[in-house]
């Protein structure tokens, strides 16, 4: 699942990063208003967590723009004005929900969790390629039955080759949805290495590779 983290205090929207990597999540994370909104008009955001005072373009006018741009993932709001007709005004605009400012990481992910919970509701939680099962509640993968532990980023990428499986990804949508759109590992091997790791563990035939366009899980995997 690919978050858009619109943060102009740094220390705060790296902390946040960090945490929700470690939850198997791809954070993109920009701390300009302007600059977050072109990221959320041109990437596929799975969920923004949207901060309201922002240099350039407060929150509120970024959260009104995107839904007059049918722009319709999750939003959730982050801001120190507690005050109900500033949180009512911005449930108004189109957030999905909102969390003051200061506030415990845990509860953070709570809110995250139920606001992708209600994104998916309508796609299987359970995703099989063969005899292997990946679980999007539990974060689990097993093959016939026996766990496979994948690191954070293994996951994040069985996971939306999964959701893709039969189509197949180039090496941008990739790295946009798993690694948060990092230009810096564009042209390294970081996709390959990850996806011959996933190989290793779930076997070979699990993912294949369509040379010079990217890689898929297959329909009917042998």
């Amino acid at each position: 699942m690919h978050i858009l983290l619109i943060e102009d205090q740094e220390k705060l929207a790296e902390n946040v990063r960090q945490f929700l990597s470690l939850e198997h999540y791809a954070v993109t994370v920009a701390h300009d208003g302007k600059e977050g909104f072109e990221k959320a008009m041109t990437q596929e955001v799975d969920l923004l967590i949207l901060d309201v005072n922002l240099p350039g373009m407060d929150g509120y006018l970024i959260c009104s723009m995107l839904r007059q741009h049918k722009k319709n993932m999750p939003i959730l709001m982050l801001t120190a004005r507690t005050k109900q007709q500033e949180i009512v005004h911005g449930l108004d605009l189109g957030a999905d929900d909102y969390l003051g400012k200061p506030f415990d990481l845990d509860e953070l992910l709570a809110r995250v969790r139920a606001l992708l919970r209600r994104k998916t509701a309508d796609k299987q939680p359970q995703l099989t390629a063969g005899a292997i099962m990946l679980d999007t509640n539990t974060h689990e993968v097993r093959k016939n039955g026996k766990r496979i532990d994948l690191s954070p980023k293994e996951y994040a990428l069985f996971e939306f080759l999964l959701r893709n499986k039969g189509t197949v990804q180039e090496r941008p949508r990739i790295i946009e949805h798993v690694w948060g759109g990092r230009d810096d590992l564009m042209f390294s091997q970081t996709v390959d290495v990850h996806v011959a790791y996933l190989r290793r563990k779930l076997g070979k035939s699990v993912i294949e590779t369509v040379p010079g366009k990217g890689y898929l899980v297959p329909s009917d995997p042998a």
